[in-house]
């Protein structure tokens, strides 16, 4: 078994050797992770970070890993975060209903409260498998609890990716990739749509010896000194940014590594942080240790001054009771609604954008982008060129 899984990591062009390799098995023969009854000595979560750690040496390497993990290990399996267990046949996929238009209107959408109550009554009294059905945990059906099937706001449980974009919760636990800060960028107009930025944030003397274009001139004048002399101006704009991460931003990776490269290349005093849907009370740096490497947003606000531009990075996606509701994050119980930390921030950061990666012709059909606009005054814009050289304008007034 292992060695097919060793053979699958070298397909997915991962540098792992034979002798990382007979490391792993010797760590597993000497029951360095905990017995369990699996088919390889331990459960699969203790699996994944003892061979991570054997046969993967460069972080750089650690999504590559986790694809081909998932892809070999797919159904072994799953983890959920909450206490409660669901039996893993309840959520099997055996078919996928599609509906018509009129079937898909008929359907109720239940309010927070109800929703969150309804659940915990389905979880004490469901006792086996449901498919196709409006009222249990199941797959394919029309009930908001489930796999694979169809409700205009529900709770999504054992379900690989997001489908129809509704669910208000996600009962999984999600893997998040960082974005690639050294990603090439095809083009340099992102980098010259920044730089409108920086070039109104400078400061220094008036003017410095430019050494080589005086020694230049000097010699071109049969030696006779001619100095030369240039602005000695510094780059000193100080950005904050904040950037969404996972779920619905899977779609638009691509761009956004592309503006984060061009960020980090453009301005010296840049601070990054990710957050998933919208800012709580805490954001995170890495997102493989996004719950036990946290940075209480409290701390953000204290740490730095106003001095320092905001920029928001996302799609503003997400269900409007993730911005407006105690507890409305997909992934834990949050004290307070989004919409606190979003003013927060806005008052305490007074130069501030928020870049939207949607295309902007759909915004006016997504209630949470409306809410979102709002919040942040109208200062929502696309990421193209010309919304980021218009979202500069704005961050030097």
């Amino acid at each position: 078994m292992l060695l097919d899984f060793f053979y699958t990591l070298r397909s997915a062009k991962l540098p792992v050797s034979v002798k990382e390799y007979l490391t792993l098995l010797e760590a597993l023969q000497k029951g360095v992770v905990g017995p369990q009854d699996t088919a390889f000595g331990c459960s699969i979560d203790d699996f994944y970070y003892l061979s991570r750690t054997a046969l993967v040496k460069d972080e750089k390497h650690y999504d590559k890993f986790d694809r081909a993990f998932a892809a070999y290990f797919q159904g072994v399996e799953m983890v959920a975060d909450f206490n409660k267990e669901i039996p893993e046949d309840w959520l099997r996929k055996n078919m996928e209903r599609y509906l018509s238009p009129e079937e898909l209107a008929k359907i109720q959408k239940m309010g927070w409260d109800e929703l969150m109550e309804t659940l915990k009554k389905r979880l004490e009294e469901q006792k086996e498998r449901h498919e196709g059905g409006n009222k249990w945990i199941g797959t394919g059906g029309t009930s908001p609890f489930g796999a694979y099937g169809h409700n205009p706001q529900g709770i999504r449980i054992g379900q690989d990716k997001s489908r129809n974009r509704s669910a208000v919760k996600v009962w999984d636990q999600r893997a998040y990739r960082d974005y690639d800060d050294t990603q090439e960028l095809g083009t340099r107009n992102i980098k010259v749509a920044l730089r409108r930025l920086r070039k109104f944030a400078r400061e220094g003397n008036e003017v410095e010896l430019d050494l080589d274009d005086t020694i230049r001139s000097t010699a071109a004048n049969a030696g006779y000194l001619d100095i030369k002399m240039v602005p000695e101006r510094h780059n000193n704009v100080k950005v904050l940014l904040l950037m969404d991460v996972g779920g619905t931003m899977d779609d638009h990776i691509a761009r956004v590594e592309e503006l984060f490269s061009a960020a980090k290349t453009e301005f010296k005093h840049l601070e990054f942080y990710y957050f998933h849907n919208c800012v709580y009370d805490f954001v995170w740096k890495n997102n493989r240790r996004r719950f036990t490497e946290k940075f209480d947003t409290w701390d953000i606000l204290r740490k730095y001054n106003k001095d320092y531009k905001l920029i928001f990075v996302g799609d503003a996606t997400m269900s409007p009771y993730e911005i407006l509701q105690p507890g409305g994050s997909v992934e834990y119980n949050n004290d307070e609604a989004g919409a606190e930390w979003l003013q927060r921030l806005t008052h305490a950061f007074p130069k501030y954008a928020w870049i939207n990666p949607e295309p902007q012709g759909v915004w006016q059909y997504r209630q949470s982008i409306s809410i979102i606009q709002q919040m942040v005054q109208n200062r929502m814009y696309p990421l193209t060129i010309k919304g980021l050289e218009e979202a500069m304008r704005q961050l030097t007034k």
